[in-house]
């Protein structure tokens, strides 16, 4: 087990996963995105790697992918397969990882069209809030909308609600009902890092004006829920770059201190 510790007082996640990763580089060690757990001093911050993250743009509309595992027992999740499966999979098996959840953190199909393939290649599971469940069986019709074939997805093996706990090797996440963009969006926390899907981006919100979607309550959700997270927490959103808590509560003009 790789450890290092660096005089630099306080670094943010990201700015210790390009660090280490460098270092695991020039070591020869065949890992990328890894994020860290840490013990932090006043003066140094002491790291081990367990975690991996890899972000992958996929589908038409270009949605974020997440592949999120355990480094330790390469067991792993993949949140929101919006197309492009064999990216994902070459992804996975890139980093010897076995899924053993799919997630959806809502059920429109630009995150979820990979469902059916992923499963097919994975046997993992399906995980989506009840209330966009049904959405999985008209994809097709909603993607006709814009132009795009896809097939519908498989039925969900399971729902997940608020504080639900979905745990893959040594880690856990937990489940925030957040809806707003749609009635069952979901956002997914752990250690300082939080899946939103379209609750929140960089600068902006879910879209609104789809069927089920509602800007009061999505609003409700940013400010009541995600923003009562610490300032540092990095947000992984589902199209876009990512961005912290505090900047959107600074700076985001539909839910910020400005909005």
């Amino acid at each position: 087990m790789l450890f290092g510790i660096y005089p630099f007082g306080h670094c943010d996640l990201f700015d210790i996963c390009y660090l280490e990763f460098n270092l695991l580089h020039e070591l020869g060690a065949p890992l990328w995105g890894e994020i860290k757990t840490w013990f932090s001093g006043p003066e140094y911050l002491l790291w081990e790697v367990i975690l991996i993250i890899k972000e992958l743009v996929v589908g038409p509309l270009m949605s974020n992918c997440f592949i999120f595992g355990c480094n330790k027992t390469k067991e792993a999740v993949v949140i929101d397969p919006g197309g492009d499966t064999d990216k994902i999979l070459l992804s996975l098996a890139d980093s010897n990882l076995k899924v053993k959840y799919i997630i959806n953190t809502h059920g429109h199909f630009d995150h979820v069209s990979g469902n059916g393939k992923m499963k097919d290649a994975t046997a993992a599971d399906i995980l989506i809030h009840p209330l966009d469940a049904d959405m999985l069986g008209m994809l097709s019709s909603n993607a006709a909308i814009f132009g795009i074939s896809v097939e519908n997805s498989p039925p969900c093996d399971r729902t997940i609600e608020e504080g639900d706990k979905i745990s893959f090797g040594e880690i856990s996440l937990e489940v925030i009902h957040t809806p707003g963009h749609t009635p069952g969006g979901i956002s997914l926390f752990t250690n300082g890092i939080v899946f939103v899907g379209d609750t929140l981006f960089a600068g902006s919100i879910g879209r609104t004006d789809f069927p089920g979607g509602d800007f009061d309550t999505l609003v409700a959700s940013v400010q009541n829920k995600l923003f009562k997270m610490d300032d540092d927490v990095r947000v992984l959103s589902g199209h876009g770059p990512e961005t912290t808590i505090d900047r959107e509560k600074r700076f985001n003009p539909f839910v910020g201190q400005s909005s």
